[in-house]
């Protein structure tokens, strides 16, 4: 692939700088997509894809010119691309899909290649693999594969019908993820563990629906009122309290399931335990939580890369223990406000702010867990007059902005919905006398299996990871 000329190459790069380094003869560039012309700003399309910003450090003379022709590409897949480099979130299917996935792998368009990834569902899950496969934009290839994989039971006779052979054998060597479960485990003022017996991380083996233990809590770790969550199919553990008084941990950790090995990593500047924790794109968000009794508004975030925590935009107001969640690698927090009110606000990151997205008004109802699938986040709460024994449900759709209440659940009976946890098309809930897997249909859950509850009785912690075969046979 090649643009429209075949220019010369010069012994340095195009006159001109962008503020990148890049040279740069003028602002406006005109790209020519088919027989749509699009001006866009040259600095936008060399900061954002790989393919401009070789174009321009090449010297070649289509770099000096004021318009470009791009060959093997369609308007519609570049007319997407344009709008998320602008900060869209557009919804795509079909031949959008298809078309994005050219744009994406031809300009090496990260931003895109990033959307297409959130945006992969049970309706284009296979749509995606093998488009990315056809392309090479491996980075979609591997997500799409493990979203397949995590669904293969309700899959699987469509991925042999309509997949290559060579593409089924990839999904079927991926492990999928399994449901782990810890317990709200606490240390002793002395350093002594309380229940020592106990303070295991377990996964459910769902093939014998028994739960089997993964690792052991390191000795120094508290699940108390810790922040708890896994990225990039690492667990971490961040804050909680040790002792009566509700002393701060102030030891971070890192369980690693490809070397069975923990580690410690940099507490936060601000100590914390009742904290909400969230991994999205490489980084931790530590919001909120408590410090001497005190609650915070303050939020933390923990670059992986780097091992630093940097702050963040407080929250509108303080909050222990808020409900958290993300979807589509955005972040949302369940904030309340008297009275009888509960507010979701997004994290904003290239804006460094909380924005307010909706607000939910139930009498003597406050939304106490909260997940996302697709572009839906369920609240769940209380019941009326602080029935906590009572779960209800709330659905808010980001496309459309619009609130729908759901029949009601019965926690106490039918699994905890405040430890609720999305895998692809299903939600897992826990307590020590059921797991129940739902299936999400619309915007209704439906209980779809009953498997064997986690054998620990108090709060607990719930995630997905990716085990390798060796440490399952262990």
């Amino acid at each position: 692939m090649s643009v429209h000329s075949s220019g010369s190459e010069d012994s340095s790069s195009c006159d001109g700088a962008d503020g990148g380094g890049l040279g740069v003869a003028s602002d406006k560039l005109t790209v020519v997509v088919g027989d749509m012309h699009f001006s866009e700003e040259k600095t936008l399309l060399i900061q954002s894809c790989d393919y401009f910003r070789a174009l321009y450090r090449s010297g070649m003379r289509e770099c000096r010119q004021e318009e470009i022709h791009l060959k093997c590409l369609r308007a519609r897949g570049f007319l997407i691309a344009l709008a998320v480099l602008r900060g869209e979130m557009p919804f795509l299917d079909g031949d959008d899909i298809v078309e994005a996935i050219e744009s994406a792998a031809f300009l090496q368009v990260a931003l895109l290649t990033k959307h297409l990834i959130d945006l992969i569902d049970s309706d284009n899950c296979l749509l995606m693999f093998h488009t990315a496969a056809t392309f090479g934009l491996m980075e979609l290839y591997h997500a799409a594969a493990l979203f397949i994989r995590n669904m293969y039971a309700d899959l699987e006779v469509e991925v042999r019908q309509t997949l290559p052979s060579e593409l089924v054998s990839y999904v079927e060597s991926l492990t999928p993820s399994v449901f782990v479960a810890v317990g709200a485990h606490v240390t002793c003022d002395t350093g002594e563990t309380v229940h020592a017996a106990s303070r295991t991380v377990c996964y459910l083996d769902e093939t014998v629906n028994n739960w089997k233990i993964l690792t052991d809590l390191p000795l120094e770790a508290s699940t108390s009122m810790a922040g708890v969550t896994v990225l990039d199919n690492k667990l971490y553990i961040i804050g909680g309290i040790h002792g009566v008084h509700k002393q701060v941990v102030d030891s971070c950790f890192c369980y690693s399931v490809e070397d069975n090995s923990w580690s410690k990593i940099t507490s936060p500047a601000q100590l914390r335990y009742d904290l909400s924790l969230v991994g999205v794109d490489g980084r931790l968000y530590a919001i909120g939580g408590e410090f001497e009794r005190t609650m915070m508004s303050s939020v933390e975030i923990y670059d992986v890369k780097t091992g630093r925590w940097a702050f963040a935009a407080h929250l509108p107001r303080p909050a222990a223990g808020a409900a958290c969640t993300k979807t589509m690698s955005r972040i949302f927090v369940c904030l309340w406000r008297p009275m009888e009110t509960t507010e979701i606000y997004e994290y904003i990151s290239a804006a460094d702010e909380w924005r307010l997205v909706t607000r939910l008004i139930r009498p003597q109802s406050y939304g106490h867990c909260m997940v996302g699938h697709r572009d839906n986040l369920y609240v769940m709460r209380n019941g009326p007059s602080d029935d906590f024994l009572r779960c209800l449900m709330d659905c808010y759709n980001l496309s459309t902005g619009q609130w729908t209440s759901l029949p009601g659940h019965f926690a106490n009976s039918k699994g905890s919905l405040f430890t609720a946890l999305v895998r692809g098309d299903s939600v897992l809930t826990l307590n020590r006398s059921v797991t129940l897997e739902y299936a999400i249909n619309g915007k209704t859950w439906k209980p779809r299996r009953q498997m064997k509850g986690f054998p620990r009785s108090g709060s607990m912690w719930t995630f997905l990871l990716r085990l390798p075969e060796a440490l399952m046979l262990q």
